[in-house]
């Protein structure tokens, strides 16, 4: 079986251990906005790795438009993500997220500062996540 479907049918398993109001994959595949912009920014992302930058990037926004949550195709994210009432979600391009995590809305991933102290721009901007991490509505990391 293809890795990516497996990553995919992780992703599924995710919504179905952790939202309880997602009582079937049919559900979870047809009704959740999260799992839409997942599957979307695997794609961009599968794209953006063989560098087909500038389609990555218009599906990516493709999404955003579909769904209300913007992930970077340059994001690294891994297997098991939930993002649960996404309106409003936002993961940069140099975030990095673990396996098993679970984001509410309104959630920024969002850029520090862009230059170091000597003034040169930083390769990494955005924060890294562990693994089986839960980030509340709201938060701003």
């Amino acid at each position: 079986m293809n890795s990516n479907y497996k990553i995919i049918l992780q992703d599924v398993q995710a919504i179905l251990d952790r939202d309880p109001a997602t009582r079937s994959k049919l559900e979870a595949i047809l009704c959740s906005s999260g799992l839409h912009a997942i599957v979307i920014y695997r794609f961009a992302h599968w794209l953006w790795q063989r560098n087909f930058r500038l389609t990555a990037r218009i599906i990516s926004q493709i999404a955003r438009f579909l769904t209300g949550i913007e992930i970077h195709p340059g994001a690294r994210i891994g297997v098991g993500f939930m993002i649960d009432h996404g309106m409003g979600v936002v993961i940069g391009e140099t975030a990095e997220i673990g396996d098993n995590v679970t984001l509410y809305h309104d959630v920024t991933l969002g850029g520090r500062k862009l230059f170091d102290k000597k003034g040169n721009p930083l390769k990494k901007r955005h924060p890294t996540i562990g693994n089986n991490v839960t980030i509340g509505c709201g938060a701003q990391i």
